[in-house]
């Protein structure tokens, strides 16, 4: 038997050559192709601006820093994500706060929230987990009266719609991850996307040691201007090389999209069939990449979590074990947090996996993993 990997990326001939002409240009670094890269990706999200950044977790950072979050602010976040959400407010000296998610989506909720506010929160950071969309008009009711900014973790969300518009449209700030488990990838990658001009130029500006001229802007003068440092800023910047692919990958993110969801349909019509499983579904306000097809097991089904993680790695199917709830990490166990109820994120920890799903994924592959869910029900 062929293993069956949990993610596979969708790479081609495209992307090869696309980096190919990106190689003979002689610019490889930040330069025009991430300039067209940002312009393409806001377009395609329908934000005013898209400013590129090395990874998810350093637009997290830019985010939190242009929305004025700092030292002796609280940021909650919810337990249920992946650590860089946490490790963001800490980037600004900030104090994470965590917060319980919702049952059914893995994602905040306006009740949530409220549990975790503090006198001292001055921003959140809401996830869209495993690409299920936040219903962010809900936590924006809570939020707006108290002057709180909501950053949206749209790292998984590339491809997700809320409320009939592309997730992150209606958000003061996003950050988006292009890691390789991503729909769109570019190697390591990310993205800021913001409707706030100042906040993008501010992000352009700390992402390139807050340089007063940008690199780029400096290598097309024969007599380069004498840049200035206008404020201690980080190396946050994206490759040509890196753009050039993601730009090919926005190509094909809704034929990416259009198939995750056929797997996840006929994943979800096998599943109904077998007691003690319940899988990830659209929220009522949107639709889900499907990012992650993460399935909770239930008491009423003949093995915990872990065990079928087993059977699965048996018949040489890749799972993987659900989302981390952070607050148990070592990194934040002994750190003050906030006292709010985290018992649906250690429940969702505890029982639910992560099922296999590619663009590429063949229906035979697909009904290898059924199999083992169904032998494993009896």
């Amino acid at each position: 038997m062929t293993r069956i990997n949990v993610m596979q990326p969708w790479l081609g001939e495209e992307e090869v050559l696309a980096v190919g002409e990106v190689i003979r240009s002689g610019w490889v670094a930040q330069g025009p192709r991430v300039a067209e890269f940002e312009r393409s990706f806001a377009q395609r999200q329908d934000v005013g601006y898209a400013v590129a950044t090395s990874s998810c977790t350093t637009a997290l950072h830019l985010a939190l820093v242009v929305a004025g979050v700092g030292a002796g602010d609280d940021v909650v976040v919810p337990s249920f994500s992946f650590i860089a959400t946490a490790n963001a407010p800490t980037y600004v000296g900030a104090r994470p706060v965590f917060a319980d998610v919702d049952a059914e989506t893995g994602n905040l909720t306006p009740e949530t929230l409220e549990a975790a506010l503090t006198e001292r929160t001055r921003a959140v950071i809401a996830v869209d987990q495993g690409g299920v969309p936040v219903d962010l008009d809900a936590l924006r009711a809570v939020c707006d009266p108290r002057g709180i900014v909501i950053v949206e973790d749209a790292a998984c969300a590339i491809g997700s719609a809320y409320r009939d518009r592309p997730v992150g449209a209606r958000a003061d700030v996003s950050a988006w991850s292009f890691h390789p488990r991503k729909l769109l990838t570019t190697g390591e990658g990310g993205m800021l996307t913001t409707p706030h001009e100042e906040w993008a130029a501010r992000a352009r500006q700390l992402r390139e040691h807050s340089m007063s001229v940008s690199a780029a802007a400096r290598h097309t003068q024969v007599l380069a201007p004498a840049e200035k440092y206008l404020e201690v800023g980080f190396n946050y910047r994206m490759t040509d090389l890196q753009a050039a692919v993601g730009l090919v990958q926005l190509d094909r993110l809704d034929q990416i999209v259009k198939r995750r969801r056929e797997l996840a349909t006929a994943y979800q019509a096998a599943i109904a069939g077998l007691t003690g499983l319940r899988p990830v579904s659209d929220p009522a306000w949107g639709t889900t990449n499907y990012q992650s097809f993460w399935v909770e097991v239930l008491p009423g089904y003949p093995l915990d979590r872990d065990g079928l993680l087993v059977r699965l790695a048996e018949a040489d199917v890749s799972g993987r074990r659900g989302i981390m709830a952070a607050h148990r990490q070592p990194a934040y166990a002994g750190r003050d947090t906030g006292t709010a109820d985290l018992s649906v994120t250690e429940r969702l920890t505890d029982r639910t996996l992560i099922l296999p799903l590619f663009h590429h994924m063949t229906d035979d592959e697909l009904d290898r993993v059924v199999a083992v869910l169904r032998r494993s029900g009896r």
